[in-house]
């Protein structure tokens, strides 16, 4: 699903909000997720999952088209981890093909 087509659903579920509105409600909810990480604060959004920074150390690494080694330094990277209504409901028996 993209943001477009989440924005789609929250106006076929809310016709009372108009396209300006609702777009504004899912640029403040990935903005405030996206302001938290970048402070290393960690998201929940229980039944959901939680969204988190794990800090990956520096390694040698190898450049893929000429094989030489190079240095890749310390980085960040977000993380998801599912909630547990989340993870029943992706592995339940009735899941939809």
């Amino acid at each position: 699903m993209t943001r477009s087509e989440l924005i789609a659903v929250l106006l076929q579920k809310h016709p009372h909000l108009q396209v300006r509105e609702a777009t504004r409600l899912v640029n403040t909810i990935f903005g405030g997720i996206a302001r938290s990480l970048a402070n290393g604060q960690r998201v929940e959004l229980r039944g959901f999952g939680a969204f988190s920074v794990k800090e990956r150390d520096p390694r040698l690494g190898r450049n893929p088209k000429t094989g030489e080694q190079v240095q890749v330094s310390r980085k960040y990277v977000p993380f998801f981890k599912t909630g547990k209504e989340l993870h029943q409901r992706l592995n339940s028996p009735h899941k939809k093909e």
